[in-house]
């Protein structure tokens, strides 16, 4: 455990193409012999114009429609969108929504393309050899799917949230246009907020190896997201305001600022229990159990407690007890002042229910998580009881 930073690879093929307008460029980015399929979810992108957008850019291709992607993306839905993919011979995938419908596509690209039965891939980890090209235009910033290769999945019938990953997976490109984010409802931006803070959080909040620039991307990141966060939402057509949060959304999750340092990720294992089984938003999960991981683990994670203290919230007065009391209060406050809940009782997750939830975790392997690989179920119950 030396002050050194790790070794690393790093290619991410995505081009991304950001800003205003962006769209028109949509038309050169796909070939004109593939035949595409749009995926899309609750069909918001109807009400909202970037339906017409994506239809006008695509007038030279030939298309069809695929939508009802759930927020939580789910498994059946995906397999009737491979179905369709099959019957009638579609060969690029267009995503076009947030990280449900970009995880939804990938899934979809993969399944599409595996002569197994596809839930292998999510209960197995069966290798992704192959996969159907993907396209992806954001329309809601959270989770960083539009540049990376994984995602995740909802099986409804089991109540399991499984995630899943493959090299084939990163999209071909994303379109990112900040306007198109304006009419989103505000627990959406709030979630999305909440989720690429967590993110960033996960490969930052560990322990030093002794890697500066990527302490510095992530505070970055997380003071962006800090200073931009609540402007977000009460001023929701606030170009440079949306522009900021988008970009800092994709950057927390493309693989570049957890380069070469230490992750966590137990936060997010945890939450994926309490969507799985309650139903609660990723981002509501997220809120909840962070601050309480953050109490929880706060000997493992002092000396970079005390750094995102200093470094996000400017806190480097009082012991370091206090300001590490501080961080925390400070975390959890920035998450509601968004308007998101940080208690389980805020959500009707009570005290027991948490067995059920130490159950699936065990379920699912997840019994030592963390970056040492010390959150056990047992400390997973102690964080959850934090929780309430």
């Amino acid at each position: 455990m030396g002050s050194f930073m790790y070794n690393f690879s790093f290619q991410n093929p995505t081009k991304l193409i950001f800003g205003e307008g962006q769209m028109a460029k949509l038309a050169s980015e796909i070939p004109k012999d593939k035949k595409v399929l749009l995926i899309y979810g609750g069909g918001s992108i109807k009400k909202n114009g970037v339906y017409e957008q994506v239809a006008s850019a695509l007038s030279e291709h030939q298309w069809g429609e695929f939508g009802g992607i759930e927020a939580n993306p789910g498994f059946h839905t995906a397999m009737k969108a491979v179905e369709k993919i099959k019957a009638e011979g579609f060969d690029f995938l267009l995503a076009v929504g947030g990280g449900s419908v970009c995880d939804a596509t990938k899934f979809i690209a993969a399944s599409a393309c595996f002569n197994d039965d596809p839930w292998k891939i999510l209960t197995e980890g069966a290798r992704i050899r192959d996969a159907l090209p993907i396209g992806v235009v954001l329309t809601l910033p959270a989770t960083g799917s539009e540049s990376n290769p994984n995602g995740v999945i909802d099986n409804y019938e089991t109540q399991e949230k499984l995630a899943f990953y493959g090299r084939k997976l990163f999209p071909q490109f994303a379109i990112l246009d900040p306007t198109t984010t304006y009419s989103l409802p505000a627990k959406q931006v709030a979630n999305g907020i909440v989720d690429a803070y967590v993110h960033t959080m996960e490969q930052y909040l560990t322990f030093p190896v002794g890697a500066d620039l990527q302490d510095r991307f992530a505070e970055g990141i997380l003071r962006t997201l800090a200073n931009n966060g609540p402007k977000a939402l009460s001023e929701p057509e606030n170009y440079t305001v949306r522009a900021n949060v988008m970009w800092s959304a994709t950057m927390a999750l493309n693989g570049l600022i957890g380069l070469a340092v230490p992750h966590d990720w137990a936060t997010h294992f945890i939450g994926h229990e309490l969507t799985a089984l309650h139903n609660m938003d990723h981002g509501q999960t997220l809120a909840v159990i962070l601050p309480s991981m953050m109490a929880e683990k706060r000997e493992q994670k002092h000396e970079k407690l005390l750094q995102y203290g200093k470094e996000v919230w400017g806190i480097d007065s009082g012991s370091e007890e206090e300001r590490i009391d501080a961080a925390i209060e400070q975390t959890r406050a920035f998450f509601e002042s968004l308007g998101v809940k940080t208690r389980l009782s805020d959500y009707g997750v009570e005290e027991q229910h948490i067995p059920a939830l130490v159950e699936a975790l065990e379920k699912h392997k997840m019994v030592a998580l963390g970056e040492h690989r010390d959150v056990t179920p047992e400390v997973s119950a102690q964080v959850l009881r934090r929780c309430l």
